[in-house]
């Protein structure tokens, strides 16, 4: 029987470590088709529609926090201050996402980490780096953030209503 638990138990790690995998290199890849608009003025970052996935699978805090890294690394060109601050600014946003579950609330309350934690966290370091003055750069990631925020409620919101996607869901929690 204990070898039983053991077997489900390293499936749904498997399960994890896939979903998460493949979250990461589709934040990557959304990101290179949407660089255009991503490194913009108003950082219309499509990829972080992608941060409300947390709040249907907990366990994907870091790996998004990952998935920015990488990208900043890849097309970025801002140096390590951008990647780790990228880094620090997915798992601070899913983090939220996820404690929001945990109290309850709507799939639909991701919007406002998604547009408010990137866009007072992301010009302390933008700020120095570009010259840039901090509130000009916060009102123009608000106004970014706001399209994925939106696309990544209506996301999750679709992904939990569907029958299938309730029992991965369940096997989770």
């Amino acid at each position: 029987m204990l070898f039983l638990f053991e077997e489900v138990s390293v499936m749904i790690t498997t399960r994890k470590l896939t979903i998460s995998a493949m979250v990461v290199a589709l934040y990557i890849v959304v990101l290179y088709l949407t660089q255009s608009v991503s490194f913009g003025a108003y950082q219309i970052r499509i990829a972080t529609s992608l941060y409300a996935l947390a709040y249907a699978f907990p366990f994907l805090v870091i790996p998004m926090g990952i998935g920015n890294l990488i990208s900043n690394f890849l097309f970025g060109g801002l140096g390590i201050l951008d990647m780790m601050g990228g880094f620090g600014v997915g798992i601070l946003t899913t983090g939220i996402i996820v404690g929001m579950r945990k109290l309850g609330l709507s799939a639909w309350w991701a919007v406002l980490p998604i547009i408010f934690v990137p866009a007072l966290c992301v010009p302390l370091w933008l700020s120095p780096l570009l010259g840039l003055p901090y509130w000009p750069l916060v009102l123009n990631l608000i106004v970014g953030q706001t399209i994925p925020a939106v696309l990544g409620s209506v996301l999750v919101k679709a992904l939990i209503s569907r029958p299938s996607m309730a029992a991965l869901l369940g096997a989770f929690k």
